[in-house]
């Protein structure tokens, strides 16, 4: 198998988005957050995605060894040339027995780069998690109108964000080390798929990194800046970065981005003569106007609705939403994992009460992507919210599979999980997998949404809160007894949902069927034997 080779010429392909790059993440500062918390989420959104949660245990390393970097099926596509799959995302040695397949071929690297002599345990999925010291990720595809989707193999960089970012859970502390760590990566090897960000965070800082394929096949275009604290940070397949000023030590970027960006036309600058980021790039929303910007404008308008953000704006480069937002009230956890179970409900565009809603006031709309995105979807594969702050005697990622409305929030260690988690193959019922058991309470909730979802909300609330009291009536435990008594917990809420499920039927096996208002089918019984014309 031929490694990667970096060549000045690559092959870019239309510019499109696959149903697993549609992703959504926030930050949460400390000092937006009700209990002192920092929190970092992300929505893995398709139908094809691995949706196993893998435990890599941490390492030691000998001198002179190299770490491989390994393709990704979730940047765009498959690639059987490297025996990289959807499922197994990863098949290989050395990254804990959950990555180690019988009966699979070896996943073949795209090149390599120096081991360091220690990394860090974390939790992975399609993109890295949280590791055990607190370090923690989220992810989302983004667009530029310069560039496409550009194949690993066709010569232009070694990483993609997601073992980008797996780098950096191996190898770091706090949010502002795996910052400057992946912008030398990017700057020294190079980047394939789309333009990325990735958001990063410890229990102090919160920092988004956006970053784009270089044209000439060397290196990247990179650019990060801090949340600042007490404030609320969105990004939906859109950059947010705008103008950047190298005295600004809340931003980090390359010193020589500005020129690489004037050499190739790219670079736009505001009219005080700032690189205009956003615009550099020209990362225009996916697939049609407010794909990107309406789920920025709900989620902004949900924790500070006296700011009054207009629904409708100007253009994808609007200033109409700023990069973070201080919130009206301190956010809650609850109020993080509602956010993310969100259908703009109340809003005019809201599905539920529009005929796309259908007999039982269905929130969401099935069309590819014509329609409104809204924040919760059914082509959401998973979601975690990552959880850090002093009190924790260790970092907490609450893990809900598929569309989180019809989900619950299970809080999990970075520790040795339940095989619950692992192994997961989407194309093959198991109900022995965590993700089978949400996914039946999931697409039976969604066939009689209005007669379902009360007693599905009610019960995840319920789970939900018992989580959060037992973690907060755990603080003194030690780190090990804390992730124990997680796992614990993890196995009683899948038998819970289980619960549910039956419950689900029984309710679905009485006479206890009623179509939502404004939706009453007109087929009446005949009121005598004459044949009556409507």
């Amino acid at each position: 198998m031929k490694k990667y080779i970096v060549t000045a010429i690559a092959l870019i392909t239309a510019c499109s988005i696959n149903s697993s790059s549609a992703c959504t993440s926030m930050i949460i500062t400390k000092g937006a957050s009700a209990d002192g918390s920092l929190y970092i989420t992300h929505s893995n959104d398709g139908y094809t995605g691995d949706t196993s949660v893998v435990y890599v245990p941490a390492a030691d390393h000998k001198k002179g060894e190299m770490r491989q970097v390994y393709p990704s099926a979730c940047a765009r596509e498959a690639y059987p040339d490297y025996n990289c799959d959807y499922t197994p995302r990863l098949n290989v040695k050395g990254r804990g027995p959950d990555y180690s397949f019988s009966g699979v071929p070896i996943t073949e690297s795209l090149g390599e780069i120096p081991q360091v002599e220690h990394t860090y345990a974390y939790l992975d999925s399609n993109y890295g998690i949280i590791n055990e010291k607190g370090l923690m990720l989220g992810e989302c595809t983004d667009n530029s109108e310069y560039m496409g989707y550009v194949r690993p193999d066709a010569g232009t960089g070694l990483f993609y964000s997601s073992e980008l970012g797996r780098v950096a859970l191996e190898r770091c502390t706090t949010a502002r080390e795996a910052v400057i760590l992946m912008g030398e990566l990017i700057d020294e090897y190079g980047l394939w798929g789309t333009a990325e960000t990735l958001i990063v965070g410890d229990k102090e800082e919160g920092w988004v990194l956006e970053m784009m394929p270089n044209p000439s096949g060397k290196g990247g275009f990179w650019a990060a800046q801090k949340v600042p604290d007490g404030e609320f940070f969105i990004a939906a397949n859109q950059f947010r970065i705008r103008e950047l000023d190298k005295n600004n030590p809340d931003q980090i970027f390359n010193d020589h981005l500005i020129d690489d960006l004037k050499a190739i036309g790219w670079a736009a600058f505001d009219k005080d003569g700032r690189l205009d980021w956003l615009r550099s790039i020209k990362s225009i929303e996916h697939l049609h106007p407010y794909y990107c910007l309406r789920r920025v404008w709900r989620a902004m308008d949900l924790v500070a609705p006296s700011k009054h953000y207009p629904a409708w704006v100007e253009g994808y480069d609007t200033k109409a939403y700023p990069f973070s937002v201080k919130p009206d009230k301190p956010i809650t956890l609850n109020q993080i994992m509602e956010i993310h179970r969100d259908s703009y409900a109340g809003t005019e565009f809201e599905f539920a009460t529009k005929a796309t809603g259908g007999l039982y006031g269905f929130p969401y709309c099935h069309a590819a992507y014509d329609k409104e995105r809204v924040l919760s979807t059914p082509a959401i594969s998973y979601i975690w919210i990552n959880q850090n702050n002093d009190r924790l005697p260790a970092p907490v990622s609450w893990l809900a599979y598929t569309s989180p409305a019809e989900s619950l929030y299970v809080p999990l260690p970075v520790a040795p999980i339940t095989e619950l988690y692992s192994r997961v193959n989407r194309k093959q019922y198991d109900d022995s997998k965590f993700y089978w058991n949400v996914s039946n309470v999931g697409n039976l909730t969604r066939a009689y949404y209005s007669i379902l979802a009360p007693e599905v909300k009610s019960t995840a609330h319920r789970i939900e809160k018992d989580s959060q009291d037992l973690i907060e009536n755990s603080l003194n435990l030690s780190v090990e007894d804390f992730n124990n008594m997680l796992l614990e917990n993890a196995k009683s809420n899948r038998e819970e949902w289980i619960k549910l499920y039956h419950r689900l039927l029984a309710i679905l096996d009485t006479d206890s069927f009623k179509y939502v208002k404004g939706h009453i089918p007109r087929n009446y019984a005949p009121t005598s034997y004459e044949k009556v014309e409507n």
